[in-house]
């Protein structure tokens, strides 16, 4: 049965663990008291039955097995419990129980089969075992045939199984799986080193997790748990000595600056005692809507687990306290001139904030106040110095992701204090000094103040999106730099774990990534929102993508991901991630040779881009799309039709071929 979220965040992996020989000669109420004990949610009524059953079942099929056997096995990655897990001989059996029920539902083996990935990829010791997810229907009167097919990786294809069934399917696999070593019960201490999706994280840390027990134990998430304690020192040195501090997290695209503001967020606010009141501001709307859509639909489903009665409604009002628009929040404090309830302010994407243009601009037009003469990092800052005694700003930073007209860059919250709030201490990530910052001249000024302290664990040096390839971003940064022997020399270094591949045929495109995707590993089509020319292809970006449903609807729903015909851009999936990318590569931004041309469609033609900052936001654009997936993608650059005039061949082959040079494999 599915679990929700476990509330503490304890080391033990199982709540109960026993060897088969010594769980069969167990009594069930000493097993159901092992558990009740150990777990971390009342015992309700319709939980303590479906045990019985669960331990009733096992009983009665695995009287000729010997090995170990874990019962309620934690996945922090997916806030879950694996009903069982069976140590037998060299295999690890993924058990999924559904009491009671007759039919094998597609989720429920999506499900299952999720669990033995995760051990796969997260998992220390199970990264060379063969692992088999089995999924039982209690009252099934019949299963499927029961066939063992695996993946390059060890880890089968789910097996639908009911109470006839399990123990054959048990022997066939003892009988298939051969010449691997036994695997003993210490299997389950090994380390676990998960790497979560934002929506993920931010649901396994809405549910009282820490970012240390969802994160990986490499060197990039050592990094992330290191930044995010001194983001707490910081905090509790603003308080302490009533200070008012503002600090620059850098670090490259998906390496977890958003975990990272996420965590402090989670953390101040399920502390009662707690008076900083910290909240998480976006000015990604796509990435507001998934986050707090995500949270309720969890908090929903796990508190009616509890057995209480719960409105969505209600549940959703909590989450816009914790996860906000930043231009809500600025509003709000156009209204309202006392000090924000919250002492600690968190600003994703804060390079993206507004210039002093845009921000007097959109005053004058939609809140009737001409003359404005503040841009939005000033205003901000000034809201949260309303203060008398402290306040904290963390400012979360990206490089190169600027993709809308208007934004300032970091350039502007460093000038903000350096004229108007001398007093606020600023702690600076050392890596802020690196041109893809774009931090020049403010830095300069910075550099030689007395309120500056620059720290090398303000900044995320790892992408912690791709759990198979940690060079994805150094990879796309040299592809679009055109920089092509660093090109192909990182995209050595990632291919064997990361799939990248090219083809000049979207069905074949889509028949890739759907071959790979396994579970609910979630794939999808992206576009550049300038890419007016794939229709003749089915792809129209003028149709308006709901990121909520795009992102978080299951396989059986047309507007989900999952069925590939509704390409989100840029705006829509930045700060997210998919497991598998369908990148569509249009006309608008082609290779030259030796460069980047930029292109916008007006009417009949493309015209030349010939302003830098839009030519950025275009590049920009293109390096969004290219750093969304986890674990591999495939490139469509469409063939053209030579009886087109607004698209020749010449118009992609050209990019074509330069991919192909980078290293990227054309799909045959």
């Amino acid at each position: 049965m599915d679990r929700p979220p476990e509330i503490r965040t304890t080391t033990q992996r199982a709540w109960y663990s026993a060897s088969i020989t010594e769980f069969l000669v167990s009594d069930c109420d000493t097993i159901i008291g092992q558990l009740a004990t150990n777990g971390d949610f009342s015992l309700l009524i319709s939980q303590r039955d479906a045990w019985i059953a669960q331990i009733s079942f096992l009983k009665t099929h695995l009287t000729d097995n010997t090995g170990h056997l874990f019962l309620e096995f934690s996945i922090p990655r997916m806030g879950r419990r694996i009903d069982t897990v069976l140590l037998i001989g060299t295999i690890v059996f993924a058990i999924e129980f559904k009491v009671g029920e007759k039919v094998f539902d597609r989720a429920s083996l999506d499900q299952v089969w999720d669990y033995a990935l995760d051990l796969k990829n997260f998992h220390e010791a199970s990264h060379n075992v063969s692992i088999v997810p089995l999924l039982v229907a209690t009252e099934a009167a019949s299963s499927t045939p029961i066939e063992m097919h695996s993946d390059s990786d060890k880890v089968y294809r789910p097996i639908a199984v009911n109470g006839d069934s399990f123990p054959k399917a048990i022997r066939l696999a003892l009988k298939t799986i051969l010449n691997s070593p036994v695997i003993d019960q210490g299997w389950a201490n090994a380390s676990y080193h998960p790497t979560p999706t934002i929506v993920e994280a931010a649901r396994s840390l809405y549910a009282q997790h820490s970012v240390e027990a969802i994160a990986r134990f490499d060197a990039g998430a050592r990094n992330l748990r290191l930044t995010s304690r001194r983001i707490d020192e910081l905090v509790d040195e603003a308080v302490k000595k009533q200070q008012k501090i503002i600090c620059f997290v850098t670090g490259v695209p998906g390496a977890g600056k958003t975990l990272v503001g996420l965590n402090v967020a989670t953390r101040h606010r399920r502390e009662v005692d707690d008076v900083t009141h910290a909240v998480f501001l976006s000015g990604n709307g796509p990435l507001v809507a998934v986050l707090r859509e995500a949270l309720t639909r969890d908090e929903v489903q796990r508190r009616k687990k509890l057995g209480e009665k719960v409105r969505k409604g209600e549940v959703g009002e909590s989450v816009k306290a914790f996860i906000q628009n930043v231009h809500h929040f600025r509003d709000d404090a156009l209204i309202d001139t006392k000090p924000p309830i919250e002492h600690v302010v968190i600003f994703d994407e804060a390079q993206r904030a507004w210039n002093l243009r845009q921000t007097a601009n959109f005053m004058q037009r939609k809140k009737n106040r001409p003359g404005f003469s503040q841009s939005e990092p000033e205003f901000l800052i000034s809201c949260m110095d309303r203060h008398q005694d402290w306040a904290v700003i963390i400012c979360l930073v990206g490089g190169g992701q600027e993709i809308n007209t208007g934004e300032a860059g970091i350039d502007a919250w460093l000038e903000a204090v350096n004229t108007r709030f001398p007093k606020w201490q600023m702690y600076i990530s050392s890596r802020l000094t690196d041109s893809e910052y774009a931090a020049g001249g403010a830095l300069a000024q910075v550099q030689t103040g007395l309120n500056a302290h620059f720290d090398d664990s303000l900044h995320l040096a790892a992408s912690m999106r791709s759990f198979r390839a940690e060079n994805v971003s150094a990879f796309v940064k040299a592809l679009l730099d055109c920089e092509k022997e660093t090109a192909q020399e990182a995209f050595r270094r990632l291919a064997a774990r990361y799939p990248i591949a090219v083809t000049r045929d979207l069905n074949q495109a889509k028949t890739w990534i759907k071959s790979r995707a396994r579970g609910s590993e979630r794939f999808g089509l992206v576009a550049s929102s300038k890419a007016q020319r794939l229709k003749p292809h089915a792809i129209d970006i003028r149709v308006d993508v709901d990121p909520v449903h795009w992102f978080l609807n299951d396989k059986e729903d047309t507007r989900s991901s999952y069925y590939l015909e509704d390409a989100a851009t840029e705006f829509q999936v930045q700060g997210l991630e998919l497991d598998w990318v369908c990148m569509t590569w249009d006309g608008d931004f082609r290779f030259t040779g030796s460069n980047w041309s930029f292109h916008d469609f007006r009417g009949d033609r493309w015209c030349n881009i010939a302003n830098p900052e839009n030519k950025n936001y275009l590049r920009n654009a293109y390096r969004v799309l290219l750093t969304r997936a986890r674990q591999g993608m495939v490139i469509f650059v469409p063939p053209g039709d030579p009886n087109d005039p607004t698209r020749p061949p010449a118009f992609y082959d050209s990019t074509f071929n330069y991919l192909r040079e980078v290293g990227i494999p054309a799909l045959e």
